[in-house]
């Protein structure tokens, strides 16, 4: 019986890995070690991108390059590079980075800035009836809050006129005006008011919905309409005000003739800046800027959402402070995601909102990792602090254990176990928010402080998961760790012999000669005349001509030090620069003058000396020289390490990767 269970698991055992070796076969092997065909194509495909057409010629050419990779890293590997604790610092520390990348960008950040750009998408038409909460917020106050809301909603429900209610027990400022009507509005809600959001965008149509708690009490909603989001218009205006116009017939003629000016081609800015009685735009031609909904009036938001076209103008429009024409300059309407991307990722991360969405993820990780709490040890703890009369907890003095404990504190299944010792070495680390939370008293500041450790700890278990959860984590990972290794071992193997090595790199230099030589070269001088001194250019030209430097300096630089012109001498190699190169290497020759936009100084060259093509020493092709020596250096090293290392392809593998020829 126990033979028959064994060949039982030694078959299951072979099935499974004949199926992972057909689902994602070795491509090839470094020193028997495997590269498995998904690695290579993700790498292969991210490197190339639009390029990575999969054909055999560039297949061909990745897979030499790969391999020479792998060789290298498989080098560093055994020289125990990877057991060097300074490089595994700095992997830790980009893991640590990419983990955050991994659990708070993708799962709180990307979700909710998709969230939110879905959401601009749309304005909608809200009814609210706003209930505040009195006083700090004490639980009697909300409960009064709350019952209030519920006997609103009651009526509501019970078909009695939304804006009698409202004007009743809302406590919303602009209720008297607005029978609790807010109008079109659009994403993002401000801060604090997420929940508020989210209703406004989830409800169902003509529902009364709440009461939904935000920053400033509780709310009932309902959702009145939903359209496409108006986005926003950029305008200009003409206004004739009621308080300095108060006839408002007059004051309707005189815009109706306005009207008439610029229909038959009057410029509006002109006329803006004649007869606009707006002291903010009228110097401005009218111009306003960009607005969106809820900004202005709603006549005065009407008029210039339904402008078809840039130039459109509105006929007369009335508001409550007079009367206006109205230009559309421009429209910014659904801009997509990428380009407005950023703002939202900003103002997403400065919203509670994103507190919520991450304790959120912390429920989840808490839930998934099986988290269990030993609350009895938490309380006895608590009663142990609070038996210090002197509360020494809440000040700066206080220190943990000397012995720290091994009770269980709480534990994420059986791969992560959390002492009151672990707690303890936390708290004292947390020694300035200790002092911050002083007003909350021993039992107060241990459960935010004990709280704020399991959000921690359920953060650093998440981190472990991530190679399982996310494959491209584990490959981003591997990239980063091979990177690191190649670095080290190619600094150690090339690099470093290439810059230290100076009889190697001498004899190199000798036996490729050849290939360090100086094409023809003018040494030329460069004078620079200063803007005020421009009516003297040609002067000095012609002095420069026959005489040296050093003269012209004497002659037209005035002894106060009030110097004109500079002088300066430069080596030019023929193909360097173009202003020689359009002239004739002859010596004495002045090239044409050059005027700085940036200074206004006008400059221009004296071939001084010709010099023949020669020679470069290795001083002078040092930089050349330590570049081809490395070049030789790791072509060395590479035969030594296929010499060392075997490859092995998988040509059939490889083929089948081919979709062109």
């Amino acid at each position: 019986m126990a033979n028959k269970v064994m060949l039982l698991i030694i078959c299951l055992a072979l099935s499974h890995a004949m199926f992972a070796q057909k689902d994602d076969p070795v491509l090839f092997t470094v020193d028997n070690t495997p590269v498995p065909l998904s690695e290579f194509k993700y790498i292969y495909t991210k490197t190339n991108g639009q390029n990575a057409d999969f054909s055999k010629a560039s297949l061909q050419e990745y897979l030499d390059l790969y391999t020479n990779f792998k060789l290298k890293v498989h080098k560093a590997k055994d020289m125990k590079l990877d057991t060097i604790q300074s490089l595994q610092q700095e992997l830790a520390g980009y893991r640590r980075q990419l983990a955050d990348s991994y659990l708070i960008d993708r799962e709180v950040t990307e979700k909710l800035v998709k969230e939110a750009y879905d959401r601009t998408q749309q304005d909608v038409d809200l009814s609210h009836i706003l209930i505040k909460i009195p006083g700090s917020g004490a639980p009697a106050d909300t409960l009064a809050a709350w019952n209030k809301a519920m006997e609103a909603k009651k009526r509501l429900e019970n078909k009695e006129d939304f804006g009698a209610v409202a004007r009743e027990y809302s406590e919303d400022n602009s209720v008297k005006t607005n029978l609790g009507h807010l109008g079109f509005v659009t994403a993002l809600f401000p801060n604090g008011f997420y929940s508020l959001e989210t209703a406004a965008y989830e409800a169902p149509l003509n529902k009364i919905v709440g009461p939904i708690r935000t920053n400033g009490g509780y709310h009932l909603l309902k959702v009145n309409g939903r359209r496409p989001a108006r986005g926003e218009v950029e305008v200009a205006h003409i206004l004739i005000r009621n308080d300095q116009m108060p006839d408002m017939i007059k004051a309707r003629k005189l815009m109706d003739s306005l009207y008439i000016k610029l229909q038959t081609g009057a410029d509006f800015e002109q006329l803006a800046r004649e007869t606009s009685q707006d002291k903010l735009t009228s110097n401005k031609g009218g111009y306003i800027g960009f607005f969106g909904i809820n900004r202005y009036e709603k006549a005065f938001e009407d008029a210039a959402f339904s402008l078809e076209n840039d130039g459109d103008f509105s006929p007369p429009v009335q508001t409550s402070i007079g009367w206006h024409i109205i230009k559309r300059i421009s429209r910014k309407v659904n801009e997509p995601f990428a380009q407005v991307k950023s703002r939202l990722q900003n103002q997403v991360k400065q919203d509670a909102r994103f507190d919520l969405a991450r304790k959120a993820m912390i429920e989840r990780i808490k839930k998934e990792g099986n988290f269990t709490e030993s609350k009895g040890t938490l309380v006895q703890f608590i009663s142990t602090l609070e038996q210090d009369t002197a509360q020494t907890f809440l000040t700066y003095k206080w220190k943990a254990s000397e012995n720290p404990s091994t009770s269980p504190l709480f534990a994420f299944g059986n791969e992560m176990k959390v002492t009151l010792g672990d707690f303890e070495k936390y708290l004292e680390l947390a020694s300035r928010k200790r002092q911050q939370l002083a007003r909350s008293g021993i039992d107060g500041a241990v459960k935010e402080l004990y709280n704020d450790f399991i959000d921690e700890n359920a953060l650093k278990y998440e981190e472990k998961q991530l190679e399982t959860k996310y494959p491209e984590f584990k490959s981003l990972m591997r990239e980063y760790e091979e990177g690191v290794l190649l670095f080290e071992v190619t600094k150690m193997e090339v690099w470093d012999k290439a810059s230290q090595d100076t009889v190697g790199l001498e004899a190199f230099y000798k036996d490729n000669k050849s290939r360090y030589q100086w094409d023809q070269r003018a040494v030329i001088n460069q004078y620079t005349i200063v803007e005020r001194a421009t009516d003297q250019l040609e002067q000095i030209r012609d002095f420069t001509k026959s005489h040296a430097p050093s003269a012209a300096l004497d002659k037209f630089n005035p002894a106060d030090g009030d110097k004109i012109l500079s002088v300066q001498e430069k080596t030019y190699e023929r193909g360097r620069n173009e202003t020689l190169d359009k002239m004739a290497w002859e010596v004495g020759k002045l090239s044409p003058n050059e005027l700085d936009k940036r200074s206004k100084a006008t400059s221009f060259f004296k071939i001084e000396e010709v010099l023949p093509p020669g020679q470069k020493s290795l001083q002078e092709a040092r930089g050349y020289v330590v570049a081809d020596y490395q070049d030789f250096l790791e072509k060395k090293w590479l035969e030594e390490l296929k010499k060392t290392y075997k490859v092995k392809v998988n040509e059939k593998v490889f083929n089948g990767m081919v979709k062109s020829k």
